[in-house]
């Protein structure tokens, strides 16, 4: 039935109600606090310039990726064809018309957490803005289709990238004066809301040194070691880039073959292991592994000179020596995870050729080593791109800074990473909740500048691992070499590791591999602890060369992923044998050092206390740079 709408229909929704009936006392506060907001926000301008002034000059490259040139692309594209801009116009009109008759209807429209509030469907000038934005969204996104082939996939990755990143910033939630909770939160508290959200912004400015650091968690609620970060061990070894934890066992005996996890570099080590419930270390220490992890150090007037090699050298390698040494072992496991797994294939690459057999297998987390469709980060990784990363290296003295990094990948999901925190810490004046995901997401790290060049340039842009050119030690490697077992975890919805992606460089090994694919994503498609019962994961285990037909004859399997792993590592992890707690070297207990370094700290000059496994501290003079050497009766491959 047609709905009919009048002046009463709009007056009579609550929030109007709401507004209409302000009693005295609460129209004075209002008004006080709308006088004490508009101080507040004089002062926040002040802020801003004040910071800007002190801040280093940002590096003067117009449009450094791209984001006008593309737009401008774009619209020669759709200009250039006649029938492409009519058709466009067509769609674009009865849009409108069917726009203005599905409210009249009442038509029911996509969930969208931004629009969950009743007053976006009851109250229609809400629905008409949020309607409307709707339509214009999708038109723009079909402008991007329309350019057909007058686009490179580059390109138009790189155009629905910006046109999304528009798309979303300009969401009528995102306006105070168009969002209902932040009006209907303005009116509840006599105007504090907005005072108590302007210092918020003024907070999050000065935390972030003249950016906006936007607040994701109550960051006071959690301690290393206290209530995160949990699991018991030792620290067994420690040099300027790496610290390895042994686990304490949980168990009376632990199979015979160690596991070497190789975390990422970008954030730390913990989200393997951030409350006991959901604890991935805690899951393997359960099923009798022998678990040692690597814990990387956030780059820092030592390490940011560090190249590819050595984290190859003094992360991969030196861990390895250093857990056979602690185990008597003759190999181990090795898991990778992101972009730790890509060092580990280019260090395995470099074993296989030169006959080093110590890693007896390895299994990728969300890990890709083919890039070349590669997502949405591959927008940064072009020569431009390159560019103007290397003067944000050059004014941050040599290292790629955790806080832009993490900028990056909050920008991937703008909507849930960004927008949601401004509308609810500014525009609602809330203060962010305790929340353990969000802490370990806001304790990013610092990256060697040379390394995080290698990293786009090498892999993402000229995809020289997956083709045989990437070189480790000055000699091109070849994934082919590598003929270990080989698990490889993907994610369906992963926006950072898009599984295609890992599935094209999962055939490049030269072994056995098996290929498994998880529900949600980057994170949660990971960290997915079978007791908590969630999302659902398919196997196959033949590799055809398209991972569509791999998905067609895959068998889907409600749950976590990992017991499906586990049942493929546990004829790899050897015998059971006697439990023995991690040797005590002096160096800590875990977490350790490294994890426990924040970014302010090393801002501040502040360093690990040590001291190295070679007797050496952070102040002392560097040692002499160690050579990597073929452990015995081991020869070269011809």
């Amino acid at each position: 039935m047609t709905k009919q709408f009048d002046m009463n229909t709009w007056l009579e929704t609550p929030l109007m109600k709401a507004m209409g009936d302000l009693d005295p006392s609460k129209t004075q506060a209002l008004t006080q606090n709308l006088m004490q907001a508009g101080l507040e926000a004089q002062a926040l301008m002040a802020d801003m310039a004040a910071l800007q002034e002190k801040a280093p000059p940002a590096p003067q490259r117009p449009d450094p990726f791209g984001a006008l040139e593309i737009q401008t692309k774009l619209a020669q594209a759709v200009a250039a064809r006649p029938d492409r801009m009519a058709q466009a116009m067509m769609t674009y009109m009865t849009g409108w018309m069917n726009l203005f008759q599905s409210m009249s209807m009442g038509g029911e429209l996509p969930r969208d957490r931004r629009f969950s509030d009743p007053e976006w469907s009851s109250n229609p000038m809400l629905d008409f803005m949020r309607r409307s934005w709707m339509l214009n969204a999708d038109w723009l996104k079909s402008l991007v289709d329309a350019a057909g082939d007058d686009l490179t996939d580059a390109e138009r990755t790189k155009a629905h990238f910006f046109t999304s990143q528009m798309i979303d910033a300009m969401s009528p939630s995102n306006l105070p004066a168009s969002n209902p909770a932040a009006l209907r939160a303005m009116i509840e508290t006599g105007g504090e809301s907005l005072v108590q959200g302007l210092r918020n912004a003024r907070a999050d400015l000065q935390r972030g040194k003249g950016r906006f650091a936007i607040s994701q968690s109550d960051e006071s609620a959690f301690q290393l070691g206290e209530n995160i970060a949990t699991a018991e061990g030792e620290v067994v070894y420690r040099n300027k880039l790496i610290e390895i934890i042994h686990y304490n066992p949980t168990r009376k005996k632990v199979r015979e073959r160690p596991m070497l996890i190789f975390p990422p570099w970008i954030n730390k080590f913990y989200i393997l292991d951030l409350q006991p419930e959901n604890s991935m270390i805690r899951w393997l220490l359960g099923q009798r592994v022998n678990t040692f992890l690597v814990s990387w150090r956030s780059a820092d007037d030592e390490t940011k000179h560090y190249t590819w090699d050595d984290y190859v050298e003094h992360g991969v390698l030196a861990a390895l020596n250093a857990v056979t040494a602690e185990t008597g072992a003759k190999d181990v496991n090795t898991i990778g995870y992101c972009i730790g797994g890509t060092l580990l294939t280019s260090a395995l690459a470099h074993m296989a050729q030169v006959g080093d057999e110590r890693i007896k297998s390895a299994t990728y987390f969300a890990s890709q080593s083919d890039f070349s469709n590669a997502g949405e980060l591959k927008i940064f990784t072009d020569e431009a791109a390159i560019d103007q990363i290397g003067d944000v290296i050059a004014d941050h003295d040599g290292m790629m800074p955790g806080e832009m990094m993490g900028e990056t990948f909050n920008w991937l999901r703008p909507a849930d990473l960004v927008w949601r925190y401004v509308v609810d810490n500014y525009m609602m004046g809330k203060q962010p909740k305790p929340f353990d995901l969000l802490y370990w997401n806001a304790d990013q790290t610092n990256i060697p500048g040379p390394t995080h060049q290698t990293y786009l340039k090498s892999l993402y842009n000229e995809n020289a691992l997956s083709e045989g050119n990437f070189e480790v030690f000055g000699h091109p490697v070849s994934m082919g070499d590598i003929d270990v077992p080989v698990f490889i975890q993907a994610s369906r919805s992963d926006h950072i590791c898009p599984w295609h992606s890992i599935y094209r460089g999962a055939q490049n090994f030269g072994g056995d591999v098996r290929f498994t694919l998880a529900g949600s994503g980057h994170i949660a498609g990971v960290i997915n602890h079978p007791n908590a019962n969630k999302y659902q994961h398919w196997v196959n285990h033949d590799l055809p060369d398209n991972p569509g037909n791999w998905l067609s004859h895959a068998e889907e399997i409600e749950g976590s992923w990992w017991p499906s792993w586990w049942n493929w590592l546990k004829p790899l992890c050897g015998d059971k044998i006697e439990a023995t707690p991690p040797k005590k070297h002096k160096l800590g207990k875990a977490p350790g050092q490294y994890a426990k370094m924040r970014l302010a700290d090393i801002a501040a000059g502040k360093k690990p206390k040590g001291p190295y496994s070679d007797g050496t501290s952070p102040s002392a003079a560097p040692a002499k740079k160690p050579s990597y050497r073929m452990p015995a009766g081991r020869r070269q491959r011809s």
